[in-house]
């Protein structure tokens, strides 16, 4: 273990200050429970950082753990199953499944931390097929804010099992974690993109889009997302300067029946692009391409019963090219496996939920102020339907912390912290994630 009091490890995240008082560089279990009593110890604020993409806001003060040193993976090919170690990414693990014929219910950016992500939830590329990746978890290594390394499983420690898949960071320090991997060697994915700039255009893909989402198998995990590109050469040059709607499709299924069920979706109109094909999982990465290196944004989301064209045109209309800043947005189909409980429950809240509508803006010229004025235009506008918020998906927000699980989830989750971090060792009020995946 190293420790330094300025140093802080370059996380993906650049728009928020990080000036913990101590940086502690974890490379095994041992060093993050001694970190941990160290910190109770001291009175000190405990946050935890992998690769630092969910940032939840600027860090001053306290003991930030950087478990990026902690990042093995091990599959069992014939259990199915892989461990990973707290800074391990979703990259890491899928290079180490693929060989098998196996993948992760890893998410769209293989650059994220794994562990971080599934302790929100995990919605993965494959997550109508086969639930959150919260749901696959077999076990975990946990160290509580008592300082004390507990090895978490359905029968060991039923109650945090429950509270950590789909809880967040706020019950301890994960430091190791077991979860299943699927079946699933190859996709049929990719994205088709459509000008939204032309009259109607981006109402007219929506609501087609909306459309279809209601004749798929639950085998076929999808989004749309709309974004105004800059004109800059680095950029295809179909895209630049272009307000763009791409539809993404993940499918296990074979390609003839995938080319068959996507049909729908190349009829909408001619198409900027078109990257649908089979592919081997190790490229699933390319269904979304997400920029893989450091910026500063700020990001929220909501989620929905269900979605209407009107609303969802009007969504369009504030965040599209006439919108103050540059805006991402990208709507989930949900529903399928996300909508059923695992054999063994867990804190992953919405399981009613139609579709996930999530935000992101750069803050390269943008002040955070102006953008939250934006987005809460967008949320009276989606009020209606809206049941909650995502833990996965809050960027720079951490204070605001309403709306991650429903009432009962959130009072048992509340229960748990009681008794197990009842000095807020690891947060303030239940909601708060110090995660920094």
């Amino acid at each position: 273990m190293t420790s330094a009091p300025a140093r802080v490890p370059a996380g993906f995240q650049t728009g928020f200050a990080v000036r913990p008082d101590l940086v502690v560089e974890a490379a095994r279990a041992d060093d993050v429970r001694a970190a941990v009593a160290d910190a109770a110890g001291r009175g000190l604020p405990v946050r935890v950082h992998a690769t630092g993409h969910g940032l939840p806001g600027a860090i001053a003060g306290g003991v930030l753990i950087s478990t990026r040193r902690m990042d093995s993976v091990e599959v069992d090919p014939v259990r199915r199953t892989v461990r990973i170690g707290a800074g391990a990414t979703w990259g890491r693990v899928i290079e180490a499944a693929v060989p098998h014929g196996l993948a992760p219910l890893n998410g769209s950016s293989p650059g994220v931390g794994a562990v971080s992500y599934t302790l929100g939830g995990g919605l993965s590329l494959l997550a109508r097929e086969f639930g959150y990746a919260a749901d696959h978890v077999r076990a975990l290594d946990v160290v509580t804010a008592d300082g004390t390394p507990r090895h978490v499983s359905p029968d060991s420690e039923p109650e945090l099992f429950w509270g950590l898949r789909g809880g967040g960071h706020r019950l301890g320090v994960v430091t190791g974690m077991e979860i299943g991997l699927v079946r699933a060697g190859r996709l049929y994915g990719g994205s088709v993109a459509f000008d939204g700039g032309t009259r109607n255009g981006g109402g007219h893909v929506i609501r087609r889009y909306l459309e279809w989402t209601r004749t798929v198998p639950d085998t076929l995990t999808s989004s749309l997302s709309a974004l105004r590109y800059p004109d800059v050469p680095q950029l295809p040059q179909p895209m630049r300067g272009r307000y763009v709607l791409s539809v993404r499709v993940a499918y296990t299924g074979s390609t003839a029946e995938g080319e068959r069920l996507i049909a729908p979706l190349r009829a909408i109109g001619p198409a900027l692009t078109d990257s649908l094909r089979e592919m081997p999982y190790a490229e699933s990465h390319t269904v979304h391409n997400d920029p893989p290196f450091p910026h500063a944004y700020y990001g929220d989301s909501v989620v929905l019963g269900d979605l209407d064209t009107e609303r969802a045109a009007r969504v369009l209309e504030l965040t599209g090219p006439r919108a103050p800043m540059m805006t991402v947005v990208q709507l989930n189909h949900l529903g399928g496996a996300l909508a059923v409980r695992p054999a063994v429950d867990n804190a992953v809240p919405y399981r009613d939920a139609g579709f996930l509508l999530r935000l992101l803006s750069p803050l390269d010229g943008t002040d955070v102020a102006s953008v939250r004025a934006l987005y809460a235009e967008v949320t009276d506008v989606l009020a209606p339907l809206a049941l909650g918020r995502s833990l996965n998906f809050s960027f720079g927000g951490g204070d605001r912390t309403e709306g991650f699980h429903d009432a009962r989830t959130h009072q048992r989750l509340a229960g748990l912290v009681s008794r197990h971090d009842p000095a807020s060792l690891f947060g303030g009020s239940y909601g708060v994630s110090r995660d920094g995946r």
